[in-house]
């Protein structure tokens, strides 16, 4: 099972292939934001890799990341768009606590939407 640490909060084993947002609620206990339901339409799931970035990229995270502007930040990713393959150290940097918004979102489905086309 791959590890994932998340700074400030601690590490923990996460199920291979589950997708890195479902991940930080269910495994983590991060109140990590996802306003849209987990479909890269609005980037409040945004993560910032430390370690363990994943290469690869769905076409929906780059078209999103772009549109918004933030594309090119070093290690800024959309946990929506990523399973979780491997270990990694993330800061969840998109929180409930003080966004004040009423709740996180609609729960992600468990995998990822749309489906995943990678560059």
């Amino acid at each position: 099972m791959p590890k994932l640490t998340v700074e400030g909060v601690g590490t923990f084993e996460v199920p291979a292939g589950k997708r890195l947002v479902n991940a930080l609620v269910d495994e983590c206990g991060v109140d990590q934001l996802h306003a849209c339901g987990g479909v890269a339409r609005c980037t409040t799931c945004r993560v910032e890799f430390v370690a363990g970035e994943p290469a690869a990229m769905a076409k929906a995270e780059r078209d999103v990341l772009t549109a918004k502007g933030i594309s090119g930040q070093k290690g800024l990713r959309l946990s929506c768009q990523i399973t979780c393959d491997g270990d990694m150290t993330v800061k969840a940097t998109s929180r409930l606590a003080g966004s004040g918004r009423i709740d996180a979102g609609k729960r992600p489905a468990d995998s990822i939407e749309p489906p995943a086309e990678w560059v």
